[in-house]
């Protein structure tokens, strides 16, 4: 038996925390709900047009994606929300920003997982901004990888959120290989 819901709850949606500068080299953060992967390099926000990082992101054109993470939860739910119209976030939650070497955004040193983006195309659908980006650099701290130099999710404690319940989680181990498991039924 299913049972069939009008408020549709996607699984897993990344805790995502979307950095920017504004015209006087203000570093500000933002906790996006509505974003991920739309191609290779290529990565989707949607947002609406009444925050100070949509503000930001039309001046500079950049942004940077972090994946908040279970260490920083106070401060990622914060970033959801506080405007920064009226404060300063980033010294409010005790962040420390440093400029991308790819685009014009902050790199926040607490959160050890970042996208740097560069804008692409921007247009208004159905009262949200959607914004795609190319990525132009990942940056990952060197506590997050794995022995193969690569990241391990296990070590990132990345959240996820239950937009149903309205709560933060993290995900689980390794269950499967990609790419090799369904092998067993292709012959």
């Amino acid at each position: 038996m299913r049972k069939d819901f009008s408020d549709m709850a996607f699984y897993p949606q990344p805790v995502l925390v979307i950095g920017t500068y504004d015209e006087n080299g203000i570093p500000n953060a933002m906790n996006v709900g509505w974003g991920g992967m739309c191609g290779g390099k290529y990565v989707n926000i949607n947002i609406s047009r009444r925050h100070k990082t949509t503000d930001n992101i039309f001046l500079k054109k950049a942004f940077t994606m972090s994946f908040a993470d279970q260490a920083h939860l106070v401060e990622a739910d914060y970033f959801g929300l506080a405007t920064g119209f009226d404060e300063n976030k980033i010294e409010k939650a005790g962040f420390h920003a440093r400029k991308s070497d790819f685009v014009d955004a902050p790199l926040f040193d607490e959160l050890p997982l970042t996208l740097e983006c560069q804008v692409v195309e921007m247009e208004e659908k159905r009262g949200l901004i959607c914004i795609v980006a190319e990525v132009l650099n990942m940056s990952a701290d060197e506590s997050i990888l794995g022995d193969d130099g690569l990241v391990d999710a296990d070590k990132l404690h990345a959240l996820s959120f239950d937009r149903a319940r309205k709560l933060y989680r993290t995900l689980g181990g390794v269950v499967g290989k990609a790419y090799h498991d369904g092998q067993q039924l292709m012959k």
